[in-house]
């Protein structure tokens, strides 16, 4: 494979946000494209993953589980890559990858981060529901949350990479699945295409109530991502026993005061005398594990036609930051996924 390309593109954090982030806090930076040394690969950037975590990765100190992203340096993020050259022995120029290559066009690898993807017809679900986000679904719902037929399991932002896999896998597993997401539209969709027995519309001012009424028997399993007045609603309908797999709260990534309810006496006051099992998790401790298990299963489900996987695809490098401005917001439809170049 023949190519030469002279540019590399690159979005770089220019200021830790306060609060949601703005379009001033990235940079387009353009360096010349980097020659493997040997031992490395030469990567170009085909898809790029956007997701949740990065905002904590922006903070002046990280969340602790990955290091927080330097002020100038490229904003980090899985990436579905080609090897356009190479010295490593491993790796073959034109090799489909998994990879880390972040917000930028070309990115050199030693190969320890890369995963081969063979050919996939449609390689961008390797960032997403044959990918980490359905990995964290698969991990926190089956090993923490372990649903058992006829239990009650609810996740919030229901549409999303994580939401949607939840509360299909829930119904594989005999669960019932309530969702809550933002908006009519994708309630309907979680509902006739998702396969969730109820979706709870976060823009409707009674949708608390309404969920109460949609677990009639209460909640057995609340996987966390969002936290904030979801949390609030879900806590007194939680059952004995309960379990609460936790991987997020997107609702407070933005907060930089401690303004706001202290939910910490009520969350206390419900875990122990309901024996509620709540685990945080991050699901790269996993992945030596459980990770070829989980490609395995979903693979298997998705052709089957078991398993529903929704993209959001937005188009161009550039388009990055704006893209994950309104992810945090609630704005995206599916897991987003940047095509940064054509195959």
């Amino acid at each position: 494979m023949s190519i030469t390309p002279a540019v590399n593109r690159r979005i770089l954090l220019a200021a830790h946000p306060q609060g949601l982030p703005r379009p001033a806090d990235f940079r387009l930076d353009t360096q010349p494209v980097p020659t493997p040394a040997e031992g490395q690969v030469l990567l170009r950037t085909l898809y790029l993953s956007l997701d949740p975590y990065m905002r904590n990765l922006m903070d002046e100190i990280g969340p602790g589980y990955a290091p927080p992203i330097p002020l100038g340096a490229p904003v980090v993020g899985g990436t579905v890559n080609r090897v356009v050259a190479s010295r490593h022995s491993r790796f073959q120029e034109g090799a489909l990858v998994l990879g880390n290559a972040g917000w930028q066009d070309y990115a050199l690898s030693d190969g320890s981060d890369l995963t081969p993807l063979g050919e996939m017809a449609q390689p961008s679900l390797a960032l997403g529901g044959l990918g980490m986000p359905g990995f964290t679904a698969y991990v926190g719902l089956l090993d923490i949350g372990q649903p058992r037929p006829g239990e009650t399991v609810v996740v919030g932002a229901a549409t999303g990479a994580v939401g949607a896999v939840v509360g299909q896998l829930a119904r594989l597993k005999g669960a019932r699945a309530v969702g809550i997401a933002s908006g009519p539209d994708k309630c309907r969709y979680a509902v006739e295409t998702l396969g969730f027995d109820a979706c709870l519309d976060r823009h409707n001012p009674h949708w608390a109530e309404d969920l109460a009424a949609a677990c009639p028997d209460g909640i057995d399993v609340y996987f966390e991502s969002v936290g904030g007045e979801v949390l609030d609603a879900v806590l007194p309908l939680l059952n004995s026993g309960a379990r609460i797999p936790l991987c997020g709260f997107i609702a407070h990534y933005n907060e930089r005061t401690t303004a706001g309810p202290d939910r910490l006496p009520r969350l206390l006051a419900t875990l122990l005398p309901k024996r509620v099992r709540l685990q945080g998790f991050v699901v790269f401790d996993h992945y030596a594990e459980r990770f070829e298990a989980f490609r395995r299963d979903m693979t298997t489900w998705v052709q089957a036609g078991d398993l529903t996987l929704r993209e959001d695809m937005v188009h161009g490098l550039e388009a990055a930051p704006e893209a994950f401005i309104g992810l945090l917001q609630g704005r995206n439809f599916g897991k987003l996924v940047v095509r940064v170049a054509g195959d």
